[in-house]
């Protein structure tokens, strides 16, 4: 991974093999970034995609490989209980144009990721809601 910082926004390459909440977290940690919204594309070769249940409260994955072109990952950078926290949803497109996607879990680059992350001034942190069963934000 290589980054540049341009005003509020880093500017960042993923590289082969690398995998992706791995590099935001590294990133993060690195240069201390508490609040952020975080949009990338690029091509991965495989990768876990979550959906949420609300009847159960449980994440269901799904496991891809192959070749595939992220066509969307998006994003926030935060924390829960002051600690680093990132919440990324990611869809992805196949040589035949089918595109599958979710809650990002896991996902190894095969070309590149060209990811832009926006710094926000401030912090969220999150805390779990028994009732929705998910991670919320807490203001």
């Amino acid at each position: 991974m290589e980054y540049r910082k341009f005003g509020d926004t880093y500017l960042v390459r993923m590289d082969p093999g690398e995998e992706i909440l791995e590099q935001v977290k590294k990133l993060a940690l690195a240069e201390d970034i508490r609040l952020a919204t975080v949009q990338a594309l690029g091509a991965v070769r495989e990768f876990t995609v979550g959906v949420f249940d609300t009847v159960s409260k449980t994440y269901h994955a799904n496991e891809f490989s192959g070749p595939y072109e992220i066509v969307s990952l998006t994003g926030t950078i935060d924390s829960m209980e002051g600690q680093f926290y990132s919440h990324l949803h990611m869809s992805a497109g196949d040589g035949q144009g089918h595109v599958v996607g979710g809650h990002l879990n896991r996902a190894v680059i095969s070309a590149t990721c060209e990811m832009a992350v926006r710094v926000l001034p401030g912090s969220i942190d999150r805390a779990f809601s028994p009732e929705v069963g998910l991670n919320l934000w807490k203001f």
